[in-house]
């Protein structure tokens, strides 16, 4: 498994915005892609800026690739995810899973 892994800040007056369209328009995107796996939206607020942390779940690189293009480490940001952040990272990262734990939650 592979773990991609990007990053883009907003400021925090329009941090609702880009969490809007990661649900409306990302997450239905990927769910389209042979591999996708799973993502996950993380954020931490910065001052006057809200930082997100948009970590993506493959089952290979292939898979990636079938996402991202040729160029896997260039980063896909759409017009209004830039519409959205003053800034985001350019490049990703792709970590493999070397092991995964799971916790499950208790049955009530």
């Amino acid at each position: 498994m592979i773990i991609r892994e990007w990053r883009g800040r907003a400021s925090s007056s329009r941090s609702a915005a880009y969490p809007a369209h990661f649900r409306k328009n990302v997450l239905p995107q990927l769910h389209l892609v042979s591999g996708f796996r799973g993502a996950h939206l993380g954020v931490r607020v910065m001052g006057e800026r809200t930082e997100f942390l948009v970590l993506t779940r493959w089952d290979s690189m292939e898979s990636v690739r079938s996402f991202a293009g040729d160029d896997v480490e260039r980063a896909v940001v759409e017009p209004d995810a830039v519409a959205a952040l003053l800034e985001f990272d350019a490049h990703v990262r792709h970590y493999e899973v070397l092991e995964e734990s799971v916790v499950s939650s208790p049955s009530a």
